[in-house]
């Protein structure tokens, strides 16, 4: 029997899953992909294999708290742009799923049938007040393009009685070793809630302000992978195929944003020799998961690149819930 006190939608192969248990929830996840389930289930993460839109709070009566991060491919920048065409729609949409009218025949019309996935935790959200049974607690995780569409949900949720805030955050200043921007919203029934204060400083080049300068230093793809040594990563990812646009990024920096492509990546020494290729364990550290954890089935590497880097995750939840994280290390001790 699954003991659960949460349910994490599109749950992947659980970077929202183990933010959550760092912040001490025991959530389930619902995900259809099956190499991801396979994923979550060889690291024990409570799991059901299935379409979200085929189920709904009622199947999932001991969570209290609801977590989701949506499928981005139409709403990122690498994707075809269906998501973001629609966003009108989608913002039309979700008004007229707060006014409790019946959206789906609408819904079918979208070009692409995962832009509408947006909306499905507002569905849950929606289908819990009426049954009496509100979350308590909600965190949702997106691409950046999505804050538009996270701030209409804080306005209906606003009017459902949570407190609510949403926001874009920078992954590095949260302990995570790679830069990489999520539109995130969090939500609480009981207390004020805001988006979590920054732990870590800001990855760019200059001086930095004296509030930053008190924050953690970046955490680095070196800190992470000491056993490598020094060594530069060369992406072709946003290049649009011109040699010149190549990424770099040194082992001293964090990681350019992991995709389902890092393994395209090279990896040169200081003296210009190839070396390996950043293997699954080591793309999955630069998410914030264990290099232990057991990536499991095909297209490991597009497991990885969809996963919240899971320090992230940790500080939304633990902000929603108002749950406390471990204090993380002074500098001194992460030197």
């Amino acid at each position: 029997m699954i003991t659960y006190d949460s349910v994490d939608l599109f749950a992947g192969p659980g970077g929202l899953d183990l933010g959550a248990k760092a912040a001490g929830l025991v959530p389930v996840g619902v995900e259809w992909c099956s190499q991801a389930c396979a994923t979550r289930r060889a690291a024990g993460l409570p799991t059901i294999q299935g379409d979200v839109r085929r189920y709904g709070p009622a199947d999932f009566m001991p969570a209290t708290r609801l977590l989701a991060g949506p499928p981005c491919q139409t709403f990122t920048v690498a994707g075809d742009g269906a998501g973001r065409r629609a966003l009108d729609t989608v913002l039309d949409l979700a008004k007229r799923m707060a006014a409790r009218e019946d959206i789906y025949d609408r819904l079918a019309g979208l070009d692409d049938e995962r832009t509408g996935l947006v909306l499905e935790p507002l569905r849950w959200a929606l289908d819990a007040a009426d049954m009496g049974r509100p979350y308590e607690a909600i965190v949702l995780e997106q691409v950046p393009a999505v804050l538009p569409v996270w701030q209409a949900y804080t306005e209906i949720l606003h009017a459902e009685g949570y407190n609510a805030a949403c926001g874009v955050l920078a992954a590095e200043q949260y302990g995570v070793p790679q830069t990489r921007r999520r539109a995130v919203l969090v939500a609480r029934r009981d207390a004020l809630v805001g988006l979590p204060a920054p732990t870590h400083r800001p990855w760019r080049r200059g001086a930095l302000s004296e509030v930053e300068s008190c924050r953690l230093p970046v955490v680095t793809m070196g800190d992470v992978l000491p056993h490598r040594g020094p060594f530069v990563v060369i992406s072709n990812y946003g290049t649009g195929g011109d040699p010149k646009n190549r990424g770099r990024r040194l082992s001293t920096e964090p990681a350019a944003t992991v995709t389902g492509k890092i393994s395209r990546n090279r990896i040169v020494a200081p003296d210009g020799r190839e070396l390996p290729r950043l293997t699954h364990s080591e793309a999955g550290v630069l998410q914030g998961f264990p290099a232990d954890y057991p990536w499991t089935g095909l297209d490991i590497g597009q497991q990885i690149g969809n996963a919240v880097p899971v320090p992230l995750a940790a500080h939304i939840v633990a902000a929603a819930t108002g749950l406390r994280l471990p204090a993380p290390a002074t500098e001194s001790e992460a030197a």
